[in-house]
């Protein structure tokens, strides 16, 4: 199917092809998540985070098995390499951002939590004042997440692949990346649908049944997006199941913070900053350890720019246009 006139697929290489599309359904099925309730979970984002770490470090050991030279990459191919591993280092930068906002809000659940430890009316006035704070934190946009948007929009533009021209193993590369790009895609799609609370961030990809893993990615971003849209049109305001858990214990418990406790009620008070505490603690360790899978991708994605801007370097490959203005230039962000 992908073997251009005159030439044909390897047994190797259609062994080598097969494997990685069966993995990337493997890893697409392993996301899909049995209950709706973990969608918007950080545990799935963080799971959905390593999904994409597995499959950029398939993709790098892909190439290294198939043995294509950066010699024999077309330099439309590099552009369209380099043009999208900038822009997804922008959409990390993002989400790092967005997931370092939301943990600087533990600072003021910890501030009403100390002032909680007394039932004096200034220690509920302090209290008041840095649930307050925390309101308007968490309710506040992130610029950068606003902007993902345009950047996903670019990214599916790259989705339309690249003519190669006598070159089985050219072909075989595009294929593979195909997938990669549709899974970084839709992942980040929903990670900026999570930060922004806005399912016009969402974006649903239709791919064909030619690919292994299709059926399985149809299954994921129909379950996923369509929870997605139900969870925001029932106008929830806080869409991180942690966030909106935090959430619904400071609701609980801001009467009896704004009008005093009486003494009928203080031990069920008591077990209400308890809940508040824990819920607090595993919203900031479930941020903690996004943050983690975030940057490892980051670094996954620099990596990459580096070893093929050296090979380039080294190999001669391409022209100086390409060293100098296009790659060295978008680098440096």
């Amino acid at each position: 199917m992908i073997a251009p006139k005159g030439s044909q697929l390897s047994p190797r290489l259609v062994g080598l092809l097969n494997t990685f599309e069966e993995t990337l359904a493997g890893r697409l099925r392993k996301l899909n998540p049995k209950d709706k309730d973990d969608v918007l979970s950080l545990s799935w984002m963080k799971l959905a985070m390593e999904s994409l770490c597995g499959t950029h470090n398939d993709i790098k050991s892909l190439i290294a098995e198939i043995d294509l030279p950066v010699s024999n990459w077309d330099e439309k191919w590099i552009d369209v390499y380099l043009d999208i591993s900038v822009k997804l280092l922008d959409v990390c930068i993002a989400f790092s951002s967005e997931i370092s906002r939301l943990n600087q809000g533990h600072l003021y659940l910890q501030c009403v939590l100390h002032n909680l430890d007394s039932t004096t009316s200034d220690q509920f006035i302090r209290a008041r004042s840095s649930l307050d704070g925390w309101r308007h934190h968490i309710g506040s946009k992130n610029p950068r997440v606003e902007n993902c948007s345009t950047i996903l929009d670019k990214l599916v533009e790259s989705l339309d692949l690249p003519k190669v021209k006598n070159s089985a193993k050219g072909k075989l590369l595009m294929r593979a990346m195909y997938g990669v790009k549709v899974l970084t895609i839709s992942v980040c799609s929903v990670f900026a649908a999570a930060f922004s609370g806005s399912a016009k961030k969402l974006l649903d990809l239709n791919v064909a049944d030619t690919y292994l893993w299709a059926q399985a990615f149809n299954d994921l971003q129909g379950n996923v997006n369509g929870e997605i849209r139900n969870v925001l049109s029932s106008g929830r305001v806080m869409v991180l199941k942690e966030l909106e858990a935090v959430d619904d214990t400071v609701k609980e418990m801001d009467p009896k913070i704004q009008d005093g406790v009486d003494l009928s009620e203080r031990n069920a008070f008591k077990n209400s900053i308890s809940d508040l505490d824990r819920k607090a603690q595993k919203l900031s360790q479930g941020l903690d350890l996004l943050t983690k899978e975030v940057d490892g991708f980051f670094q996954i994605l620099l990596a990459g720019r580096d070893t093929l801007l050296s090979k380039l370097r080294s190999g001669g490959a391409v022209s100086d246009r390409m060293l100098t203005g296009n790659v060295e230039g978008q680098f440096v962000r």
